[in-house]
């Protein structure tokens, strides 16, 4: 909840004083608390880092550890090969490789895929790009839930989320603030409203420390209605032209 409080702070604070502002004193003061917000974000994501495993990484442990003795293959996984370590540099070189041609590559066909289909800017943002982006470990999660490994699945998609909002997207602002680019972290309102309530959502499902097949068909459900409120999310005036 934090974390999506944090990114919205920015926007709040635009809208909040867009009428007693002027349009350069708004933008000046939006970039520098974005920026701020931004390095808050990154020594947030380290210190969480830290904590999970410096400090407390013993519960971390407990908890993984308890996953895999529920684990009915276990017996098969520490009999398979593995691979040497030079083995596990090579193939991490070449995987960061592909990942980041993959990447440029669908960076660079975003703008067509809006311009010809019309798909709006905030289905790409919100459903497609990250959809695709974590496929892989949405179907890894999903293959260690499927064998009873929740606290994997949990990690899997939680660390991943918590990455994106803590590191990735805060170095997004940091490296263009480096280039001297006017970025800042000022989210429309259905943006904002949409992660907080999504993070409330999954976080009540959570608290508890357990689930059933009705809360996860809930939040299948959230998802899609999310989906497709961004569908039909009109964009911005000027934003087709970018």
């Amino acid at each position: 909840m934090d974390r999506g409080v944090a990114l919205a702070i920015p926007a709040i604070f635009s809208y909040s004083m867009a009428a007693s502002l002027t349009v350069e004193e708004l933008n000046d003061k939006t970039l520098h608390i974005s920026r701020i917000v931004s390095v808050l974000l990154v020594i947030a994501y380290c210190v969480f880092v830290w904590y999970q495993t410096r400090t407390h990484h013993g519960i971390y442990d407990a908890i993984f550890e308890h996953d895999e003795q529920r684990e009915h293959n276990k017996h098969k996984d520490v009999n398979k090969p593995r691979l040497t370590l030079t083995e596990c540099i090579i193939a991490l070189i070449i995987s960061i490789m592909l990942v980041t041609f993959m990447a440029i590559y669908l960076v660079e066909q975003i703008h067509p895929i809006v311009m010809r289909h019309g798909i709006s800017d905030h289905f790409m943002g919100l459903i497609l790009v990250p959809l695709v982006e974590k496929a892989a470990e949405h179907l890894t999660a999903v293959d260690e839930a499927w064998g009873n490994q929740m606290n994997f699945a949990l990690s899997h998609v939680l660390g991943a989320t918590l990455q994106t909002a803590l590191l990735n997207g805060p170095l997004v602002f940091i490296v263009a603030w480096g280039f001297e680019k006017s970025m800042d972290i000022v989210f429309e309102v259905f943006d904002v409203c949409m992660l907080i309530l999504a993070i409330m959502t999954v976080g009540n499902f959570l608290r508890d420390q357990k689930s059933n097949y009705l809360e996860g068909f809930l939040c299948v459900i959230v998802y899609l209605a999310i989906g497709v409120a961004a569908f039909y999310y009109p964009n911005s005036e000027g934003e087709d032209e970018h």
